[in-house]
């Protein structure tokens, strides 16, 4: 299996979700500013029309996008299920719950409006005070658990993967301690602590 990701993006999740679940993986790296890739192996459109990543290119050269359900796929190959829980669980309800909020409250209010600089301040204003009321949510549910979704999931690494998105573009998480709290259990997990070395996000 293929990984083709970009350092710090949502592909991160994807990256965390491999570790956690054992899968072995090559990892190819792209630059997502010129869509070609850093080992020289040309023009990354050719591989992935849409041009972002994450993608995962299976062992039989079918290419798979769109995270959220990359790591679901990936959290089943685990024959426990343990980051997902089985289907028809309220544990997999909880967690594919969270996943979606992820991808539509928090992944897409990010992104693309608060990475570009042409997006318009007012636009910027309003995503941000979006973010927050998001985060005070967070920070909420987190006051009485040390998981989004009760024991660790997939979506607490599709979660940290956007809201560290915060760090890059200047976004302060002070008011909301559990989040931060939460944030650093899940920095401290080796598979993700691997990842983010793997990707030139942690410095030893």
């Amino acid at each position: 299996m293929k990984l083709y990701y970009a350092p710090g993006a949502c592909s991160l999740a994807v990256h965390i979700a491999l570790r956690e679940t054992g899968v072995a993986f090559e990892a190819h790296l792209v630059d997502l500013a010129t869509h070609t890739l850093a080992d020289g192996g040309g023009n990354y459109f050719d591989i992935a029309p849409r041009g972002y990543v994450p993608l995962l290119e299976f062992d039989d050269g079918s290419r798979h996008t769109e995270g959220a359900a990359l790591q679901q796929y990936l959290a089943d190959l685990d024959p426990a299920q343990a980051l997902i829980g089985a289907p028809g669980s309220r544990r997999r309800l909880a967690v594919t719950q969270w996943l979606t909020y992820v991808s539509t409250e928090l992944h897409k209010t990010f992104s693309p409006w608060l990475w570009h600089k042409e997006t318009a301040d007012s636009t910027k204003r309003d995503a941000k005070l979006k973010l927050a009321a998001r985060f005070a949510d967070m920070d909420k549910h987190l006051a009485t658990r040390e998981f989004l979704a009760g024991d660790y999931s997939i979506a607490d690494a599709y979660g940290f993967t956007i809201v560290n998105w915060s760090n890059f573009l200047g976004i302060p998480l002070s008011d909301f301690p559990n989040l931060r709290a939460w944030m650093a259990r899940v920095s401290a997990r080796p598979a993700v602590q691997q990842a983010l070395r793997a990707e030139g996000l942690l410095k030893d």
